[in-house]
């Protein structure tokens, strides 16, 4: 039997796949710079989320038997990766 948490885990990440996938296809169609740039920066908003959020739900299906300071550490790397994406 799977878990719940681990079925929206991967449901999340099909769904963030589908976009990639659909998002290549609009790139291809348009044959546009311009467009594939508009489209590629969407994606930008796209990949921190469903990061942030699979990694929520992980936590959440782990708070027996990951310690609160692990999940601080954890939550403090996501952070420092998104600010290292923002930052010149």
């Amino acid at each position: 039997m799977i878990e719940r948490a681990l079925l929206l885990i991967i449901l999340l990440r099909f769904i963030s796949g589908s976009i990639e996938i659909t998002a290549a296809a609009l790139m291809f169609k348009f044959n546009d710079l311009e467009k594939a740039f508009y489209i590629n920066s969407l994606l930008a908003l796209v990949g921190p989320f469903i990061l942030i959020v699979t990694t929520g739900i992980a936590l959440h299906g782990l708070t027996e038997k990951v310690s609160l300071v692990r999940m601080i550490c954890l939550f403090a790397g996501i952070f420092l990766i998104l600010y290292s994406l923002k930052s010149e």
